[in-house]
């Protein structure tokens, strides 16, 4: 059973709210600027300094066919905004072709873990999109700005995805990496491995299915 979310002190986007749904979005959350009332420097005529070029904000790589059919899969599924998901799933991949699992696989254990909501919060202190405790991957949430990172989505991705390639590398084989994920190391019926394979068999249908159209 998860416990209520949990918000206090969380690091949360605009996005990861709107992913779970429209009773949890509370508008944008982000604070006005004050106004600069500094008189401006004062410069002899034509000598004044050009005004710096603005930043240009960061292009998100926008989703490939297959993406995108997994984006529309997943959003019906649970429920989700169509834009929260494809902020998930391109994150998802980023994080997977990183640390060098499949793709599919990190959706897979998100969709287990949490059914995509960024804000789950388990009675034994497992937080975020794969369910990450903090206490015990500091260091990994540190280079992402500290505890309070698990619950971003997209470092939570990041971070979920670099602990299940160290236990699939450190076990030897995905089916013991995904117990030692879940804390089932020594359930020999591998019941959670399972479900998890069961749930990236699904999504590989939903891959195969949109190939098959292109």
């Amino acid at each position: 059973m998860r416990s209520p979310p949990m918000l206090a002190h969380a690091k949360i986007t605009n996005w990861a709210i709107a992913a779970v749904g429209a009773a949890l979005i509370a508008g944008s959350g982000d604070a006005l600027a004050p106004e600069d009332t500094a008189a401006p420097l004062a410069c002899p005529p034509g000598d004044a300094p050009a005004a710096p070029a603005p930043e240009q904000p960061e292009q998100a790589a926008a989703p490939d066919p297959v993406q995108r059919a997994l984006v529309k899969h997943l959003s019906r599924r649970f429920t989700i905004a169509a834009e929260a998901t494809e902020r998930m799933v391109l994150a998802a991949h980023r994080a997977a072709g990183e640390v060098g699992l499949d793709p599919l696989l990190v959706l897979a254990v998100i969709s287990i873990e949490s059914r995509f909501n960024p804000i789950a919060e388990s009675s034994m202190g497992a937080k975020g999109l794969m369910q990450i405790i903090p206490k015990y991957h500091r260091a990994k949430l540190e280079a992402h700005g500290g505890e309070e990172s698990v619950l971003d989505p997209e470092s939570n991705i990041m971070v979920g995805a670099r602990i299940l390639q160290e236990y699939v590398h450190r076990t030897g084989t995905l089916e013991a990496g995904l117990q030692f994920y879940n804390g089932a190391f020594w359930d020999g019926s591998a019941q959670y491995a399972q479900k998890v394979l069961a749930e990236r068999d699904r999504l590989e249908q939903v891959v195969r299915s949109r190939e098959r159209n292109l």
